[in-house]
């Protein structure tokens, strides 16, 4: 019989200098970006950067006055947004200097009081995705620095916890080690990471959730890891509950019908529905709509009632499968190029020689194997969770963040199936890079895969 510590040893293997380089090279990337790219140029981040200032005050729940859902806030560091740098779609390019963050900074003395932060597209979030951002802040504030500045401590402590998520991922990950680190070396991982974007910490939760539950399933389970694991499944699903699946990766139902781990990964996912729906329950659970353009007529149309939408669907589920599978297929591309990077709004390229780059780089991370033998069952088992996910991300927007009936799903961005990517490419992975310092036998090898 193979021992736990053996167990340990053939899937923990040890890091190698190449890959301590590329999660080097992330972290470079990562600080590189909270600091160059101009405030408020990731996509939505004037609505986090409010909802995390919001945080900050001490105020969980957000309110609503006449159209407009948010809170009060200090006037000066609305400014920097709704004057400083604003949003808005000029006719002509813009262009920031630097000179514009000193002019902020001297503004602030002459922005007395507070106004009202309408940001209703992120009302319903959960204040954890926001507790990195909100402490950058604080931070700031107690160091007496001048808004703009403020915005960058935020930005700095969302990036380190991040990054932070990401190492623990990396290192919990029992196998699949060059698949998370392909993905997380895509610049819209850096770039969303290095910004107040709570994409870090949904990104970084998303790695790390599916880690544990890898770890769980295929290694033998220690109290530590399944406490982990337990309080990662509800920090996971209040980030948003679409992502909460992807801790079935860990399942494996032949091997473990005569134990416990199922159990524990089943567990993580009940305990994180719970959450959810407990604080859909606790925010009163109402969904704040908004004003979009739809991407068919570049008319501004307003999101869809929740449950209006969801009664078409299941008046016609053939119908909406059919607008699911048009959608994705035209939108495709577009997926594509925004899972390796657009910026400002993600209207930017890449230069054109990047984008092939990273699927060199993507394949590169399948091709070296994850260093474990896979059945097929297991794989088409990983696609299956994958592409379960992504079609509840698509479902979601879809409910919540399209026109109420619209043959087309609105406002799926490539950089939502980033937790998605490493699944997908450790399931595809070949039975390659087997490890020979540790002196496994095959035996060894098939009682353990």
């Amino acid at each position: 019989m193979q021992r736990r510590g053996d167990a340990d040893m053939l899937f923990a293997a040890p890091w190698r200098a190449i890959e301590k380089l590329l999660l080097t090279a992330i972290c470079i990337a990562t600080v590189f970006f909270a600091i160059v790219t101009p405030p408020f140029q990731a996509p939505d981040e004037n609505q986090h950067y409010m909802k995390a200032l919001s945080l900050t005050q001490g105020k969980l729940l957000t309110e609503q006055r006449g159209n407009a859902i948010g809170a009060d806030l200090p006037r000066a560091a609305l400014d920097i947004h709704a004057v400083d740098f604003p949003t808005d779609m000029p006719p002509d390019l813009r262009r920031f200097e630097a000179e514009q963050l000193g002019q902020s900074a001297a503004a602030d003395a002459q922005r007395p009081g507070t106004a009202f932060a309408d940001f209703p597209n992120v009302a319903s979030y959960a204040p954890s995705l926001y507790a990195p951002g909100a402490i950058g802040l604080m931070l700031g504030r107690g160091l007496d620095l001048p808004w703009i500045e403020t915005l960058y401590v935020g930005r700095l402590v969302n990036a380190l916890v991040g990054i932070g998520l990401l190492v623990g991922a990396l290192w919990l990950l029992p196998f699949g080690r060059n698949a998370m680190l392909a993905t997380a070396l895509l610049p819209t991982f850096a770039y969303q990471a290095g910004s107040l974007s709570p994409d870090a910490v949904i990104n970084g939760l998303g790695f790390l959730g599916l880690a544990l539950a890898l770890r769980t399933g295929f290694m033998p389970a220690t109290p530590l890891r399944s406490a982990g694991l337990l309080i990662t499944g509800p920090l996971l699903a209040l980030c948003k509950g679409v992502y909460l699946p992807l801790m079935a990766a860990g399942l494996r139902w032949q091997q473990h019908r005569r134990d416990l781990r199922p159990g524990l990964i089943l567990g993580a996912m009940a305990l994180g529905a719970i959450a959810f729906v407990g604080w859909m329950h606790f925010s009163g659970g109402s969904q704040a709509l908004y004003h979009i353009q739809s991407r068919k007529t570049g008319e501004t149309m307003m999101t869809a009632p929740l449950r209006d939408q969801l009664a078409i669907i299941l008046a016609d589920p053939i119908g909406y499968a059919r607008i699911l599978a048009s959608s994705v297929i035209e939108r495709a591309p577009v997926y594509a190029l925004q899972i390796v990077g657009r910026f400002g709004w993600n209207a930017i390229l890449l230069p054109l020689l990047a984008y092939p780059l990273a699927l060199l780089m993507l394949g590169a991370g399948v091709a070296s194997g994850s260093g474990v033998r896979f059945g097929m069952g297991q794989r088409i088992w990983w696609l299956a969770v994958a592409a379960g996910v992504a079609l509840l991300i698509e479902t979601a927007m879809y409910l919540t963040g399209t026109p109420l009936g619209a043959d087309y799903v609105q406002g799926t961005q490539g950089r939502y199936f980033l937790p998605v990517l490493p699944l997908v490419l450790m399931a595809l992975s070949p039975d390659q890079g087997w490890r020979s310092a540790g002196g496994y036998s095959s035996s060894q090898r098939s009682r353990c895969c």
